[in-house]
């Protein structure tokens, strides 16, 4: 299973809001709407927020094992 939670600790580590990835860098609401419900993003999404947050992937995302 995939999971955001690398996101919203990368976010409350920079200090950057979703209303600001949503106005200021034009991430669309929807897009935050499905990884706060663990549905899949586009890999160009990942590449834009890895620009937005000058990180990297597994600072995104991460995998979990079903077994947890």
């Amino acid at each position: 299973m995939i999971s955001y939670q690398p996101f919203y600790d990368t976010l409350l580590k920079k200090g950057i809001t979703e209303y600001s990835l949503i106005f200021k860098h034009g991430i669309s609401a929807n897009t935050l709407h499905r990884m706060k419900h663990k549905k899949p993003i586009t890999t160009t999404t990942l590449d834009t927020l890895c620009q937005i947050l000058e990180c990297s992937v597994s600072e995104i995302l991460e995998y979990k094992s079903e077994d947890f």
